[in-house]
């Protein structure tokens, strides 16, 4: 089996990322957007900057193993109040769709309120993917490589899933 590559990105990277994307996200009008703790945050105002979305809301999702099933449930630390999102379009922002567990249910609790969402991240993992069914509405690349963002440099570029 081979090493998963550990790309290194630089500021100048995300920028050219978010400007290949800008123009198939821009082809809708968003009320507001949602980031995802953590990834999602930077990349989030700068999409929200852009694209002019002035309400920008803060989302966190963890998951837990049920040990009787063995199956994961998101347990949201931070979610906006369904008043907030009835109704509206919600572009929804994290850095990667990695098992895309986090856009996943970020978005089926946006639908629950009442929201239409539409997400977007800048790296796709297809096969890795939780879910065969599903992948992010906009993408500025597919890859199979572990992405470091320059955000993450700080910590060493450890992120929770390789």
């Amino acid at each position: 089996m081979d090493e998963v590559k550990r790309i290194y990105l630089s500021w100048n990277d995300v920028d050219k990322l978010i400007d290949s994307i800008i123009p198939r996200v821009s082809a809708y009008t968003y009320d507001l957007a949602i980031v995802i703790t953590r990834g999602g945050i930077i990349p989030g105002a700068i999409i929200a900057e852009r694209l002019g979305i002035q309400q920008v809301l803060v989302a966190s999702v963890d998951f837990y193993e049920d040990e009787k099933s063995e199956l994961e449930w998101p347990v949201f630390m931070q979610f906006p109040a369904d008043s907030f999102l009835r109704g509206r379009q919600v572009l929804i922002v994290d850095d990667i769709w990695d098992r895309g567990r986090q856009v996943v249910n970020v978005s089926e609790r946006v639908k629950q309120a009442g929201g239409r969402p539409f997400s977007v991240v800048l790296h796709y993992k297809p096969h890795r993917s939780h879910f065969s069914d599903k992948s992010p509405d906009f993408y500025a690349e597919e890859t199979t490589d572990w992405m470091i963002y320059p955000w993450e440099i700080e910590r060493g570029g450890i992120k929770t899933e390789p």
